[in-house]
C-alpha cells in the first residue's frame, strides 16, 4: 500500500473530492455525444436508453455487490479499484467505438461509479471529522462533488465536440489524463478506516436501520429513487429533445443544458447549509413537484427557456433529496456501517435512473416524445406526493455523530 503524502486535512480532501467530482464527470460525458452516435450508426431513441441503461445497471450491481466493501477492505483500495474500471472504460470508447463497445464502456463505468459514491461520500466525513466540526460540510463537499461532476461532464463533452477536432475521442483523451490524476492523488491520501482484519465473510448490500428510523430511511430511499429518475430524464434523453423537438442542434447547448440542471443540484446542496436532513428532503420534495411541472408546460409550448428552467428546478430537487437522504441515512446509521448505510441510499438512487428511463425509452417507440414526456413527469410528479406523505408520517433520525 503507498505511503500516504497529503497528510493534511484540507490536501486530503481536496484530492479525494477531486477524485470524485472526475469519476462522475466522465461518467456523464458522453450525453451530449450520443446525437452524433445516432447520427452515424443511425441508433433509435430506445437504443439510446438502452445505452445509457447499461451504465445504470452497471452501477446499481456495483453498488449490491461492492457499496458497502469499503467498511471491510478500507477506503482507499476501493477508490483506486473504482478509478480503475473508469480508465477501463474510457480506453474502451476509443477502442470499441460500436455499438458493443458502448455497452460494455457503459457497463464498466457503472462498475466504477457504484463503488465510488459510497466509499467517496465516506471518506469525505471521516477525512472531515474532528472535535467540533460540522458533518453538514462533508456532506455538502461530497454531494457537490458528486453532482457537479455530473452536471461538469456534459458540459465539457459538450464543448470538446462542437469546438475540438476528434469529437468522438478527444472527450475520452481528456477524461484518461483527469482519472490518472485523481488515481496519483487518492493513492496518497491516507486511510481513515483500515481494513477489518480478519474480513468478516463476503455478503451482498444491505443496511441496517433502527425500527424506529425504517420509515424515514424507506421516505429517502425512495425521495433518491424519483429525483435520480428526473436526473436520468436529462442524462438520457434530454438531448436528443432539444435537437428534435426544439430544433437546437448545438452540442455545447445540450451539454450546458445537462450542466444547468446538475449545477442547479450542486447549488442548491450548498445553499441548504445545516438544515436538518428531514427540512431539506421537504424542500426537495417541493421542488420535484414544481420542475415536472415546468417540464410539461415547456413541452407543449414548446419552449427551450421554460424547458431550461423547469430543469433548474427539476436538478434543485432532486439534489435536496440526494443531500437529506444522505443526511438521514448517515444519522440512522453506527459509523461503521456508514458507507452501507450510504450505498443503500444510492442504491434506490440508481435503481430509479436505470428502471424508469427504460420505460420512457419504450414510451417514446409507441408515443410521440411530447406525449411520453408529459405521462413520465406526471407518474414522477405522484411518486413525490407518495413520498411526502410517507416522510410526514416519519420520525425525525437523530444527530449525525462521526
Amino acid at each position: 500500500m503507498p505511503t500516504a503524502l497529503l497528510t493534511g486535512r484540507r490536501p486530503a480532501i481536496a484530492a479525494v473530492a477531486y477524485a470524485f467530482l472526475t469519476v462522475m464527470a466522465f461518467s456523464a460525458i458522453p450525453t451530449p455525444l450520443y446525437v452524433l452516435y445516432q447520427a452515424r450508426d443511425g441508433f433509435s431513441a430506445l437504443t439510446i436508453t438502452v445505452i445509457f441503461a447499461a451504465y445504470a445497471v452497471g452501477v446499481t450491481l456495483s453498488l449490491f455487490l461492492a457499496g458497502h466493501l469499503s467498511d471491510v477492505h478500507g477506503r482507499r483500495p476501493l477508490m483506486l479499484a473504482a478509478i480503475g474500471l473508469n480508465l477501463a472504460s474510457a480506453a474502451t470508447f476509443l477502442l470499441w467505438p460500436e455499438l458493443p463497445g458502448l455497452l460494455a464502456a457503459r457497463f464498466i463505468g457503472g462498475l466504477g461509479v457504484g463503488a465510488v459514491t459510497a466509499t467517496a461520500t465516506a471518506w469525505l466525513m471521516e477525512l472531515h471529522a474532528q472535535p467540533g466540526a460540522s458533518p453538514h460540510r462533508a456532506q455538502a463537499i461530497a454531494t457537490a462533488a458528486n453532482l457537479g461532476g455530473i452536471g461538469l461532464g456534459p458540459l465539457v463533452g459538450g464543448i470538446l465536440a462542437q469546438w475540438v477536432a476528434g469529437p468522438l475521442t478527444t472527450p475520452y483523451v481528456v477524461a484518461l489524463a483527469a482519472l490518472a490524476i485523481a488515481a496519483v492523488l487518492v493513492a496518497l491520501v491516507p486511510e481513515t478506516h483500515p481494513a477489518v482484519r480478519p474480513a468478516p465473510a463476503y455478503r451482498p448490500q444491505r443496511a441496517t436501520v433502527p425500527p424506529e428510523g425504517r420509515q424515514a430511511f424507506a421516505a429517502a430511499a425512495l425521495a433518491a429513487f424519483i429525483g435520480f429518475a428526473l436526473l436520468g430524464l436529462f442524462t438520457s434523453l434530454a438531448p436528443a429533445f432539444i435537437a428534435g423537438t426544439l430544433h437546437h442542434t448545438s452540442r455545447a447547448l445540450a451539454g450546458a443544458a445537462v450542466f444547468v440542471v446538475f449545477a442547479s443540484a450542486a447549488t442548491a446542496q450548498v445553499l441548504a447549509g445545516t438544515r436538518p436532513p428531514r427540512a431539506v428532503l421537504g424542500a426537495g420534495l417541493a421542488a420535484m413537484l414544481a420542475g415536472p411541472a415546468l417540464l410539461i408546460l415547456a413541452v407543449w409550448l414548446p419552449s427551450l427557456a421554460v424547458f431550461l428552467g423547469g430543469g433548474a428546478v427539476s436538478g434543485a430537487g432532486a439534489g435536496l433529496t440526494l443531500k437529506g437522504g444522505l443526511g438521514t441515512a448517515a444519522a440512522l446509521a453506527p459509523p461503521e456501517e456508514r458507507a452501507e448505510a450510504l450505498a443503500a441510499i444510492f442504491l434506490a438512487g440508481y435503481i430509479g435512473l436505470a428502471i424508469p428511463v427504460i420505460g420512457l425509452g419504450l414510451l417514446t417507440q409507441e408515443l410521440a416524445a411530447d406525449t411520453s414526456l408529459t405521462l413520465f413527469a406526471g407518474l414522477l410528479m405522484t411518486g413525490v406526493l407518495a413520498t411526502s406523505a410517507l416522510l410526514r408520517g416519519a420520525r425525525a433520525p437523530r444527530a449525525v455523530t462521526a
